[in-house]
């Protein structure tokens, strides 16, 4: 386990990478971080809204969401391997 790891330090791991966003609201969205600021204002690459039980909802592409909405932003679930 990593020491003294900061919300920075995940975040900056992350650019370029799949993440999941999930709004105030409830509504998720996964997609490519592209890049985001001091503020937590978000673009997405190959976006896509997810919907209850992880299905997509609808496809964006590129998308920004203002950071004043954002309840938190993580990486993907791994989904287990067979065999």
């Amino acid at each position: 386990m990593e020491e003294n790891r900061t919300p920075s330090d995940f975040l900056r791991g992350v650019l370029g990478r799949p993440v999941v966003v999930k709004l105030n609201s409830g509504v998720e969205y996964r997609g490519i971080l592209a890049c985001l600021d001091g503020y937590m204002n978000i673009a997405l690459e190959q976006t896509e809204e997810i919907v209850v039980e992880g299905q997509v909802r609808c496809r964006y592409g590129d998308a920004f969401i203002r950071g004043n909405n954002v309840l938190y932003i993580s990486t993907p679930k791994r989904r287990p391997t067979s065999g």
